[in-house]
């Protein structure tokens, strides 16, 4: 048998593999994108409309409210649970018994995101937990309806994912932090480097890759945030803390637009395969050009 017959044949292998896993990833994909081209409202028979309701999401009053909200949680998952998540590895790594407080801080992502959503509910309600311990330490002039207006219904929201998503952040930057030579740290400090040039001279280049995994992760779940806004507001008052990720659950299974939410889910999938193939290859790939 021939070399090419041969890695033929291999490949016939992957084959049976290869199936099930096109049609458990291909095909729902497939069928939101034809779905997205059309007026489909569930059981009714639909027709093919082109690229109307992309025009009609882009041209939705509601579009910049929801966006703006987007940018929000983008740029508040950057600095704040990748952020205190780093600081958080850097001091703990060096102290006895690190893993206990490593767990202590990952208990909360083994929480579902409902779960997460109802405890902080119960925090930020104007009944609940904030305001009354307000009242209790004499403040109540600080007291808010904190999930009615805008912007600080998203602002607890992103304390509550916050809260959620550090623990990960930590154990992902601890990874990277132990893989890091001994050595080279050891060298820094005859060099006479302070704990800070330490760090961001010798530590954090060495980062690079689980860097960009850390980035990537972290903006790809801050565009499709959907559990904690729908448990807390439900994308409201008047929709103005809804994410791209409520806005199509709310078009698909709550006003049956079937197609329409097909696009918003086809925008949102671009979105979040874009950011997350520029987070992770431009992170490392800039880190091996310096």
């Amino acid at each position: 048998m021939s070399k090419s017959k041969s890695g033929a044949t291999t490949y016939l292998f992957f084959i049976p593999a290869l199936l099930p896993v096109l049609s458990i990833l291909l095909y729902p994909i497939g069928k939101t994108l034809y779905l997205s081209f059309t007026n489909s409202e569930g059981l009714t028979e639909f027709q093919f409309v082109g690229l109307t309701n992309y025009l009609n999401f882009f041209s939705e009053p509601v579009l910049r409210t929801t966006m703006g909200n987007v940018v929000i949680w983008t740029v508040a998952t950057l600095l704040l649970p990748v952020t205190l998540g780093l600081a958080i590895a850097y001091i703990v790594s060096g102290v006895k018994g690190s893993g206990i407080y490593r767990m202590i801080f990952l208990l909360p992502y083994v929480l579902s995101g409902v779960a997460v959503g109802t405890l902080w509910f119960n925090i930020f309600e104007t009944e609940g937990l904030l305001n009354h311990l307000l009242t209790v330490i004499g403040m109540e002039g600080f007291q808010k309806s904190w999930l009615l207006y805008a912007p600080t219904n998203t602002i607890a929201m992103i304390v509550a994912s916050t809260w959620a998503s550090t623990g990960l952040v930590v154990v992902l930057f601890t990874v990277g932090i132990q893989s890091v030579p001994l050595q080279t740290v050891e060298a820094g400090r005859l060099d006479g480097a302070n704990a800070w040039q330490l760090f961001w001279k010798v530590v954090w280049p060495q980062l690079k890759y689980i860097r960009a995994v850390v980035i990537g992760t972290a903006l790809a779940n801050s565009l499709r945030t959907f559990d904690i806004v729908w448990v807390m507001t439900g994308g409201g008052p008047a929709r103005s803390s809804e994410t791209l990720a409520v806005t199509m659950y709310r078009e698909s299974f709550l006003l049956n637009r079937y197609g329409a939410g097909s696009a918003i889910a086809v925008v949102l999938m671009i979105l979040v395969a874009g950011v997350s193939y520029f987070a992770l290859r431009n992170g490392v790939k800039k880190e091996e050009v310096m």
